[in-house]
């Protein structure tokens, strides 16, 4: 009989019995030497001799099992070393801890020789087996991006970025950005929107704020009633800077039935010097006449139309007649006629809670207004918007 070598002893203590005869001993001290010496080959081959005895104990089989796989895994033999590593996680000889290691290796050789398939299947084994490690789950989502398989990836990204931030943590960086690469290969608009929320949301760059404002302007699944608000986040984010863009944002406000938020965001166009020069500021200023006009008229109008409203079949109404109310400084009066709007059911309540919010805002009470903005839910946009307005009203609060 000869001693177990050190670098391959059992990884529980051996049992009296637990002997290697020198048949099989003497080739593994020659592939222990051989491996010290980097000859991988040599090593190899004094392992499979071992191997090749005749009648061996099961604790043989075992050692011979640990030196393969330290001998493959040294000369990066992936598939032998994965092989005897899956004989010894499978032996009872194996305490859990160890065979946790071993799955962590034979995932992390994987993915070192770029073969992501057999990455993937590792890590996910691993990962099933020992649960959370987020330095795993990095690189599952890698394997699974490398080999192109975006809808994993993104999968398994987004997972990890929702557990972090329910934990109360911060994302890297580096994890929204490749979550908002899965998407634009997968062309999942709505998703890579939402991701660019929860990015400007952790990390308020203005490159970001471009980004989420672009997916916004491009988004085919925008209703014409959330248009303006497109506008007016981008002014909000300040990247409205061209005047026709102040046009066409006054333009809808008076479309949707609020004369003085028309008036209002055009008074703000003028106050940024967009407006009120060069060729287009006559137009700008026949408009805004008109705007003002249609402000008297709407104040002389507001009892008749509230009446009008609360006769209406649904709340849209009453959320448009509140809301001038609000703009015309009676706040109280216009949000309780918002809010019973949406009891009585408009035609999108998320929209409707989006304007709520934005309502809110506008007299002043910014904490029931992010309130009502978390509330707001949905896959057409007025969800991001909302997330948008409440980064900004959380942004100003800080300073």
């Amino acid at each position: 009989m000869v001693a177990l070598p050190l670098s391959v002893s059992a990884v529980r203590p051996a049992l009296a019995a637990d002997t290697l005869s020198v048949k099989v001993g003497k080739p593994l001290q020659q592939a222990q030497s051989a491996l010290a010496a980097h000859d991988y080959a040599k090593a190899m081959s004094a392992v499979n001799a071992a191997a090749a005895v005749p009648g061996k104990s099961d604790y043989e089989d075992y050692t011979i099992n640990q030196m393969r796989a330290a001998v493959a895994a040294q000369s990066g033999d992936v598939a032998a070393a994965s092989a005897a590593y899956d004989k010894l996680i499978a032996s009872s000889r194996t305490p859990r801890d160890a065979k946790l290691q071993m799955m962590m290796a034979q995932a992390t050789m994987a993915y070192t020789a770029k073969d992501y398939p057999r990455a993937v299947t590792g890590i996910e084994r691993y990962l099933k087996a020992a649960g959370s490690n987020p330095a795993m789950e990095t690189l599952l989502i890698q394997s699974y991006y490398l080999q192109q398989d975006f809808k994993n990836a993104a999968r398994v990204q987004q997972a990890q970025i929702d557990a972090e931030l329910k934990a109360g943590k911060v994302p890297a960086e580096s994890q929204f950005q490749l979550l908002a690469a899965c998407q634009t290969q997968l062309k999942d608009q709505s998703g890579l929107n939402h991701t660019y929320v929860q990015l400007v949301s952790a990390y308020p760059k203005p490159e970001y704020w471009a980004l989420i404002i672009h997916g916004l302007i491009v988004n085919p699944r925008i209703p014409p009633g959330l248009q303006l608000d497109v506008y007016r986040i981008r002014l909000g984010a300040g990247v409205l800077t061209a005047p026709a863009d102040f046009m066409d944002m006054t333009e809808l406000a008076m479309q949707a039935g609020l004369p003085q938020l028309a008036l209002d965001l055009m008074n703000a166009g003028y106050a940024n010097g967009v407006l009120g020069k060069d060729a287009g500021a006559a137009r700008q200023a026949r408009l805004k006449a008109l705007v003002v006009k249609t402000v008297a008229d709407k104040k002389a109008s507001i009892a008749a139309d509230e009446a009008a409203a609360l006769k209406a079949p649904s709340g849209n109404d009453l959320l448009t007649v509140g809301y001038n109310y609000v703009t015309f400084g009676q706040a109280d009066k216009g949000l309780a006629l918002m809010q019973q709007g949406i009891a009585k059911g408009p035609l999108d309540v998320n929209i409707a809670k989006l304007h709520l919010g934005l309502a809110q805002v506008a007299a002043g009470r910014n904490a029931d207004a992010i309130a009502t903005l978390k509330t707001v839910d949905g896959d057409n946009g007025a969800r991001d918007i909302a997330q948008l307005w409440i980064l900004k009203l959380t942004t100003a609060a800080k300073h």
